[in-house]
């Protein structure tokens, strides 16, 4: 006998504790954005929408759900930085969520340190072991299938640059499972990582 099916029309509500949409497009990598204002002034923040879009050039994105500061600074400026939340990051990334205004810097509050970056003039997170230097692309403001748009931001970029900590490269080969990554899942409070028992392997049929 099938399974009984919970079914659900999001626009009508999903009749749950807890929204299952995030649960169930997830794990998701973490877009740890730092960004810059014209005037200066350091960004930090996470962000649970986002990926990786397209080899040559390598392009990321993420979601802004409202018009937030990390989305100001990248529209005034063109640059942002990705970087890598690990475990061992993962309270001074929670940090990072504060709501605080514009002039406080998330660097400041996560005790974290602001690195300069090669190409670009947003600095990275020193303490991640990963950092993708980014120029902005594109920035799209989503739509509803009936064409009304939604106050969210696709944010498109660029890797110019990427910083790896050699002791995640085993044989010329970046190591995941060894760098600890972290993902956002889907509870108000979930995470998860990635370590070597989630490991296995498939080679594509030739």
């Amino acid at each position: 006998m099938p399974d009984a099916i919970h079914f659900y029309e999001p626009r009508s509500g999903h009749g749950l504790p807890h929204d299952p949409f995030n649960a169930i497009v997830g794990p998701r990598p973490i877009g740890w954005i730092s960004s810059r204002s014209q005037a200066g002034g350091l960004n930090l923040a996470p962000y649970s929408f986002f990926n990786a879009f397209n080899y040559t050039p390598p392009i990321v994105g993420f979601a802004s759900i409202g018009y937030k500061d990390t989305l100001r600074n990248i529209k005034e400026t063109g640059e942002f930085v990705w970087n890598l939340a690990t475990r061992a990051l993962a309270e001074a990334m929670n940090q990072t969520c504060a709501a605080v205004p514009p002039e406080v810097s998330e660097f400041d509050l996560a005790g974290l340190t602001p690195a300069p970056s090669r190409l670009v003039s947003v600095p990275r997170v020193q303490e991640s072991p990963v950092s993708f230097e980014c120029r902005r692309t594109q920035i799209v403001q989503l739509q509803g299938a009936d064409g009304i748009q939604v106050p969210t931001w696709l944010v498109l970029g660029e890797v110019v640059a990427v910083h790896i900590a050699r002791r995640l490269l085993r044989d010329g080969i970046y190591d995941t499972a060894a760098a600890g990554h972290i993902l956002r899942g889907g509870g108000p409070a979930d995470y998860f990582t990635v370590g070597p028992e989630q490991l296995f392997r498939m080679r594509r049929p030739a």
